[in-house]
Parts: structure tokens; C-alpha cells; sequence
């Protein structure tokens, strides 16, 4: 699924309390932008429109914050390269128009669902094997 898309429907289904939001806040990108190629060696980028949940919030900047946060472990090779400042923390990003972000995103998604800690505690939310006051 396109990462947009992702966003956007995560956002929906938190507005309209359908799914409960489990991992670490998204990068924040919620703008559509168009490349337009000028000649063999330009281009022009243009946004060309924003991302809105359906209750109105502005992805831009914002991300979308997960109900429950489940941080990833990493491995300590990666340590340090794990996270990025997200949209907000990019030089000459377009504001976000509800805020921004502070926090920074995590980069890191493990190869193998058996060490990837936000899949495993979304199964056992699933499955009742924990309990969250979050869950819809």
C-alpha cells in the first residue's frame, strides 16, 4: 500500500473509532506533490494538495500519533541511526497547519515478524492476551 494512503487511512479509522493505532507516531509527509520535468537535466515539484483525516486533522507536519505506542527494539549495530526528525524536522518543509511534531520517527522494521515488537503486541491485543483502555 502506498505509505499516503496508509497514513490516511489510519487517520480515518481513528477518527471514526474503527481501529485502535498501535506502533510509534508516523513521519509526517502529508502533502501530495507532483514532479513536473522541465528538460533532460530540471524538474519542478508541486504540491499540489494536502492530507486531511475525515475529521479534519492535518497530517503535515503531525504525522499520526498511534493510541498505543509500542517503540521497536533495535538491534545494537543500528543504534543511533534508528529514527529520523520526520517531515517537521526537514529543512524548508511545509508547515503543518495544526502544529508540528517534536518526536522524531522510527525508521527501523525488522525482517522477521518474530522480532517485530509492534506486530506481536498488535496480535496479542488481537488475540486478548493484553488489555488497553485505547481499544475501541
Amino acid at each position: 500500500m502506498n505509505w499516503r494512503r496508509s497514513r490516511a487511512v489510519s487517520g480515518a479509522l481513528q477518527d471514526h473509532r474503527r481501529a485502535t493505532i498501535v506502533g510509534t507516531r508516523s513521519f509526517g509527509k502529508g502533502v501530495v506533490q507532483t514532479v513536473v520535468p522541465l528538460d533532460d537535466n530540471a524538474a519542478m515539484s508541486l504540491t499540489t494538495s494536502r492530507v486531511y483525516t475525515p475529521s479534519g486533522r492535518s497530517i503535515q507536519a503531525l504525522g499520526i500519533a498511534p493510541d498505543i505506542e509500542v517503540v521497536q527494539s533495535i538491534p545494537a549495530a543500528l543504534r543511533g541511526t534508528e529514527t529520523v526528525a520526520g517531515e517537521a524536522g526537514l529543512e524548508r518543509h511545509l508547515p503543518g497547519e495544526q502544529g508540528e511534531a517534536t518526536v522524531k520517527s522510527s525508521v527501523y522494521v525488522p525482517a522477521s515478524r518474530t522480532e517485530d515488537d509492534q506486530l506481536r503486541y498488535a496480535v496479542k491485543l488481537v488475540l486478548g492476551d493484553v488489555h488497553q483502555e485505547a481499544l475501541p
